[in-house]
Parts: C-alpha cells; sequence; structure tokens
C-alpha cells in the first residue's frame, strides 16, 4: 500500500517534545513495519517550512532554516516525493467545483487531487474529519495505526 502523510503528521514528528509526537512517530513506524511506501507532495514541503521555521511562540517549531532543511532531508529519505503535474491541477479543479470546496479546505483537496492522481490509495492525518468527504481515499486516523502496532519486545 501507499500513503500519502500529511503535513500534520511531518510536523509532529519532528518535535520530540509535543505531546502528539509519539503518535505521529509510532503510526509512521507501524505504517514501514506494514511494508507501506510512505509518500508527500511539494505542497507538505512548504506548509513543513512553514510551521518549522515559525517561532514557537506563533505556533510553529522554532527551528532555524539549517534545522528545517536537516529534517526536510531526513524526511525525503524516507517518503517518496510525488511530481506535482498538470494532472494534478486538473484533478483539483474537478474537486474542488464537484464538491464546493471553499478556503482553507482547497489545501485538502490538492492532497487528494495528487493522491488520485498518482494512485495513492490513504492518507496518514490528525484532521480525519477535513478528509471525509473525499470518497475515493481511505483516511488513517494516526491514534489508531500507532494503537496497532505489536508491543516492542
Amino acid at each position: 500500500m501507499t500513503t500519502l502523510l500529511d503535513t500534520n503528521i511531518l510536523a509532529r514528528a519532528a518535535q520530540p517534545a509535543h505531546p502528539m509526537y509519539r503518535t505521529a512517530s509510532d503510526a509512521v513506524d507501524e505504517l514501514l513495519r506494514q511494508r507501506d511506501m510512505l509518500c508527500f507532495v511539494p505542497q507538505s514541503i512548504y506548509e513543513f517550512w512553514v510551521v518549522a521555521t515559525r517561532p514557537a511562540a506563533q505556533n510553529g517549531l522554532g527551528m532555524a532554516p539549517a534545522q528545517a532543511l536537516a529534517e526536510l532531508a531526513r524526511l525525503q529519505a524516507l517518503c517518496t516525493l510525488l511530481g506535482e503535474t498538470p494532472a494534478v491541477l486538473t484533478q483539483w479543479q474537478q474537486l474542488v467545483i464537484q464538491l464546493q470546496v471553499r478556503g482553507k479546505s482547497a489545501h485538502d483537496a490538492h492532497l487528494v487531487a495528487a493522491m488520485i492522481v498518482h494512485g495513492v490509495g490513504r492518507i496518514l492525518t490528525f484532521n480525519v474529519a477535513d478528509f471525509r468527504r473525499y470518497q475515493n481515499i481511505t483516511v488513517l486516523d494516526p491514534h489508531q495505526v500507532a494503537a496497532s502496532r505489536p508491543p516492542t519486545p
């Protein structure tokens, strides 16, 4: 199986002090244990950079650019980067019109469009409710995926 990692998973897995760190890390580890191919899209790189380099006082991770770059390199070694193609834009336009997507939800529609174009059937995200409208994908809740991990000996 192939699973897209949402930016919130990438951000939480890069922030060991965050309360959701263990859940994000355990969920990713479990998908890797199941031999899932993990992927992400350029949008997630941009969004991660914004969150990673924003000050912690402004709901960011407070990373210096060099730290953010190192974390992105780690992520790129772990995940496959899906290409941004004209087909993704076409699919996105169809989704936002068909489902009457408005505002910030258009970012989620872009992820789904990339998933459809690249044949990715699942997304791992803390924002499960945001993706329920998309009938052609499976939304994985990291709490459930992490809980399905076998105990470590």
